[in-house]
């Protein structure tokens, strides 16, 4: 069994429209005969794509059955050469949890929180994109940010680019203000400009040059239009968030769950078409993903704490 086929049976999509999709994880029996939400499950998938989104979608799945835990334990320090994930390792090894409001002085560490991952995960085994490139790569490798985007992705169906943000939040009203406030940063004419050119570079520096990547460095040219760019772009934005919903509840199939998380993705979809409010936006093709889970701060924690473990694998 794939991990795309792990993936349904471990996270259930409520809502799946053209501009709002929402995922949850269930629930199950634990050995105490107690119905417990997945969170074990949840990670340990996740954690099963980290060479793919460390090395990139090239590099990352070819992997010969011989080279599994080197590979793994590679990918692992990779992550962890970057100052983010190792700053936010420390943190929330020793409970001491991020905050929605942390201070501009600290704001970077919240791309130590698994954020991109999550964005990664669901948009290669949900919405059938592929990575163009890596970011944490080339961040490995060059010692600086890539790109503003949390995800490059392109979808060869549609022939449209993906570019993602995505937020960790306890409050999912807090994580879609963040998640207006990068449309408004990154969706201008300067920031785009940049950030297509730093792509182009890195999806050459790849040496991966295949028909498909030269046609998305022919729309990213910038002598291609504007408005012919955004018209093959998708921008997906992921708020995973903490909900009490997981507390008071232990089974997804009941109606009252069920109930009550509709209105919740409701709610929070109302709140980002009522904040929401860009120059471009009859031009942008955007898509809210949310993702509610049991606890943020734990997920996170859990993270880590197998990563920590995979570094090891190699020693």
């Amino acid at each position: 069994m794939d991990i795309r086929e792990k993936a349904t049976k471990v996270i259930n999509t409520k809502v799946n429209g053209d501009d709002l999709v929402s995922y949850y994880v269930g629930f199950d029996l634990n050995d105490a005969g107690e119905m417990e939400y997945r969170l074990k499950e949840f990670v340990n998938i996740l954690i099963n794509i980290i060479p793919e989104f460390a090395f990139g979608h090239h590099q990352g799945t070819k992997t010969d059955n011989t080279e599994i835990i080197t590979k793994v334990s590679e990918a692992a320090r990779a992550i962890y050469k970057i100052k983010e994930f190792r700053e936010v390792s420390d943190l929330y090894l020793d409970d001491k949890f991020l905050d929605d409001d942390i201070g501009i002085e600290k704001k970077y560490l919240k791309r130590g929180e698994f954020g991109e991952l999550i964005l990664h995960f669901l948009l290669k085994n949900f919405h059938g994109t592929v990575p163009l490139i890596s970011k944490v790569y080339f961040k490995d490798s060059y010692g600086h940010a890539v790109h503003g985007f949390d995800s490059v992705h392109v979808h060869d169906e549609s022939k449209t680019l993906w570019l993602g943000e995505s937020k960790l939040y306890t409050d999912g009203k807090k994580g879609l203000s963040a998640l207006i406030e990068d449309i408004k940063e990154h969706f201008n004419r300067n920031y785009l400009n940049d950030e297509f050119s730093i792509i182009s570079k890195r999806v050459k520096d790849s040496g991966h040059l295949e028909d498909s990547a030269k046609t998305w460095l022919d729309l990213l040219d910038s002598s291609t239009k504007l408005a012919e760019k955004l018209n093959k772009i998708v921008v997906p934005l992921i708020c995973t968030y903490s909900c009490d919903l997981f507390n008071k509840h232990s089974n997804e199939d009941d109606k009252d769950f069920l109930l009550e998380y509709q209105q919740e993705v409701e709610n929070l979809k109302k709140h980002f078409d009522d904040n929401y409010n860009h120059p471009w936006k009859q031009n942008l093709q955007v898509i809210v993903i949310l993702f509610p889970v049991q606890s943020k701060n734990q997920l996170i924690k859990k993270l880590h704490e197998k990563l920590v473990f995979m570094q090891k694998l190699g020693d």
